[in-house]
């Protein structure tokens, strides 16, 4: 199992539940963006006082491998890495495990930039630094 520096426990609700009775897809991105918010401000990073500053945070692209469905109460955690993947772009390696027995869910890659007042990719320094240890 990989080493994450960020892991984020989390149950499943019923209303995140398709006509099949397992999480629908779509709610997967939202508990890895929950994941991604609670991973930055653990680390300093502050969405708000960047968006007040102009710098706006985005997703640029989402990879995810579904393997496993979960259901109805089930506990899970996520785990996130986070990485430069580029000049101008991070990456958010981000998997999620079910609790009970450890098994793979899903592997997602996130790559996402910053965007500075006028529109254009530029990474903060101190995002940049962050990404360097």
């Amino acid at each position: 199992m990989k080493d994450y520096p960020f892991r984020i426990e989390m149950e499943v609700r019923d209303y995140e539940l398709d006509m099949q009775g397992i999480v629908n897809n779509s709610v997967y991105q939202q508990y890895l963006e929950h994941a991604r918010h609670e991973f930055l401000k653990s680390i300093g990073v502050d969405f708000k006082a960047y968006a007040d500053r102009g710098i706006n945070l985005v997703v640029v692209r989402a990879e995810l491998d579904y393997r496993q469905p979960l259901t109805s109460g089930d506990r899970f955690w996520i785990g996130v890495r986070m990485e430069r993947e580029s000049a101008a772009r991070f990456a958010f390696h981000q998997d999620i495990f079910r609790l009970t027995d450890d098994r793979l869910v899903l592997q997602g890659k996130i790559i996402g930039t910053a965007l500075n007042e006028r529109g254009r990719p530029r990474i903060p320094e101190e995002l940049a630094a962050l990404l360097q240890q």
